[in-house]
């Protein structure tokens, strides 16, 4: 079997179980103990070096499409930052990275939403989607994956996230899309937190969580605060065959509709997914799929969810190994060529990284 790989962009990388989860140490971490001090300095001095322009590219190249070709460069020096083994323990990249998010975090207590949604991605598979009447998040975290505490975001930021959304949607139980005190403060504002039934099995959080049923085309309603409420499908997917990983299609009342698809992969004997995924358009119309950015046959899936807009999420997972934490700029050495199917199609595929902002138009 072949497996989908991007293009200059971004790669897709295969996964297993085990490899999904590899994460840096817990504890402290400053220095990488290969290099002497003057070698960490230097590494520390071309990081902050590098970020500075990376950031005035960004500011000045916005996610679009077509993409820049400054832009990309941009985002392929990222991963050259990215890839160093103690990324999330400099402190230039841990301001980066605060920086950007507290950049979205204005942008999202600021922004009233008229027409389409503003989408802005946070870290990994983390998204905030707004329209007109609500606010929802998928997989989002504090980044405390990484491993390192210092880059991830305190608590008072992510209270300020939370407080901004109506629901949050959980793919699965990795600690890269899931962290049950974010799942809790939601929970404790009176927020629906929607997971699959193995996230916090035997903790007392299991109850207040929403288990919506795991049935391809099932339409169900999600109370809102509010009088509100969301239409959502809840797929059936995995990652792998062990692990329930949801994918819902999120339907708002404005009409539009937003499916997220955490860490779902099919892959060896297991493919039993393609059951829905091929069919997902047949039944439901898509506006925007977030899937990610390393999973196989990318092109079909995409071609069964058949939506107006594709923006892969989980590039530089930090708490990966250094193979492990997809590039934008494309692995082909390591992994078999074959996105370029969907290169040459007439699906769009936006490229953002973390702290940016889209404002998606249905027309």
């Amino acid at each position: 079997m072949k497996y989908i790989l991007p293009f200059t962009f971004f790669a897709f990388v295969l996964l297993t179980d085990s490899l999904a989860q590899v994460t840096l140490p817990k504890t402290k971490v400053d220095l990488d103990s290969i290099l002497e001090k003057k070698g960490n300095d230097y590494l520390n001095r071309q990081s902050q070096a590098f970020l500075s322009e990376i950031n005035g590219i960004l500011k000045k190249h916005l996610p679009q499409l077509p993409q820049h070709p400054e832009r990309r460069l941009g985002l392929e020096l990222l991963d050259a930052v990215m890839h160093d083994k103690q990324a999330a323990f400099r402190k230039p990249v841990q301001d980066f990275f605060h920086q950007r998010i507290n950049s979205v975090l204005d942008s999202i207590e600021h922004t009233k939403v008229k027409d389409g949604a503003v989408i802005w991605k946070l870290y990994n598979m983390g998204f905030i989607i707004r329209t007109k009447s609500v606010t929802f998040a998928f997989d989002l975290t504090s980044a405390k994956s990484s491993g390192s505490e210092a880059f991830a975001l305190p608590s008072d930021i992510m209270k300020r996230l939370i407080g901004q959304c109506d629901a949050l949607f959980v793919s699965h139980y990795h600690g890269d899309h899931a962290e049950e005190a974010v799942a809790q403060t939601f929970i404790d504002a009176g927020k629906p937190v929607v997971a699959p039934p193995q996230i916090w099995n035997g903790k007392p959080i299991h109850q207040s969580i929403t288990h919506l049923r795991r049935e391809a085309n099932t339409l169900q309603t999600l109370k809102l605060k509010g009088n509100r409420e969301l239409k959502v499908v809840i797929y059936p997917g995995h990652q792998m065959a062990k692990i329930e990983n949801n994918v819902p299609v999120v339907f708002t009342p404005e009409g539009l509709s937003f499916s997220h698809m955490g860490d779902q992969i099919n892959e060896g004997n297991f493919m039993i997914d393609y059951d829905w995924i091929d069919h997902v358009a047949e039944n439901h119309r898509i506006d925007v799929l977030m899937p990610p950015c390393w999973t196989n046959e990318i092109y079909r899936i995409v071609k069964g969810f058949n939506p107006k807009l594709v923006i892969p999420g989980h590039e530089n997972e930090l708490g990966h190994t250094l193979d492990d934490r997809v590039p934008f700029w494309g692995d082909s050495e390591f992994l078999e060529l074959t996105y370029p199917e969907l290169k040459k199609s007439a699906y769009k595929t936006l490229i953002m990284t973390w702290g940016e902002t889209y404002h998606y138009h249905k027309r």
